[in-house]
């Protein structure tokens, strides 16, 4: 199979095995969701030695390998995005598998396993943006510099747990702006960034700057996601919020 499929499947057989851990009644909160992050990224790294074992990885779950840095392919993955959604046996979490091909994030796929869902990086139709702006923010800590662009557009708030499951909201027309200025690392975001440029939707850094990845450090602290009309809104917002924040 071809890397989208084989991102595709990997993605949602990772969900499946999340579903029936989560559905076996023998973990308790904290603990369901440490074994969930386990038994995902075991899955997921078993598969893509015997699939692409030529391939680097980049995983949430695996201890780091400079080895990375000189290769063309890297699988970035997270295998369980939103473990405390996932240990609350909420809705909002995801599986990312992705390929950034050179550094740019080539081939995505993000399971919603709890929607029974896969989404990944080919042509979707974009649903119309909804005539009072909706912009996601974490159910937990939402941004300050979110907030302050949501009051500046006049956009309603709309919680939401994992980062792949708010990503693939604006993807399913849930909601139209995802901005992320709270801190990331790359397999947070390179799934979700492959899925939402192939469907056509804006996908940058918060300053509008290009999304790039398998870099020695993996931290990516920000994102944006939103159809591409929206997004000179929202990144001029921002920078009159920073201008005067640092006042």
């Amino acid at each position: 199979m071809n890397d989208l499929e084989l991102a595709k499947h990997i993605a949602t057989t990772a969900g499946k095995l999340l579903l029936e851990l989560q559905a076996c009644g023998l973990f308790a909160e904290k603990a369901l969701g440490k074994a969930g992050d386990r038994v995902a990224n075991a899955f997921i790294m078993e598969a893509l030695k015997q699939q692409r074992p030529d391939d680097a990885v980049l995983s949430e779950e695996e201890k780091d390998n400079e080895e990375r840095l000189a290769a063309k392919r890297v699988w970035i993955v997270d295998p369980l995005d939103g473990t405390r959604e996932y240990g609350e046996r909420r809705g909002d979490w995801a599986v990312h598998v992705a390929l950034a091909i050179d550094g740019k994030p080539e081939i995505g796929a993000v399971a919603l396993p709890g929607l029974g869902l896969t989404l990944a990086s080919e042509p979707q139709m974009l649903p119309e943006v909804a005539p009072k702006l909706r912009m996601l923010v974490s159910r937990t800590r939402p941004a300050k510099e979110a907030v302050a662009v949501a009051e500046a557009l006049g956009a309603e708030l709309v919680p939401m747990g994992s980062a792949g499951a708010k990503a693939m909201a604006v993807l399913r027309g849930e909601a139209d702006i995802y901005l992320h200025t709270g801190g990331q690392y790359e397999w947070d975001n390179c799934a979700p960034a492959a899925v939402a440029l192939a469907a056509g939707l804006h996908a940058s850094r918060a300053d509008g700057s290009p999304l790039a990845y398998n870099n020695a450090n993996p931290y990516l602290p920000d994102l944006l996601i939103c159809q591409k009309h929206l997004a000179p809104k929202v990144l001029e917002a921002l920078a009159v919020y920073s201008k005067e924040a640092a006042a």
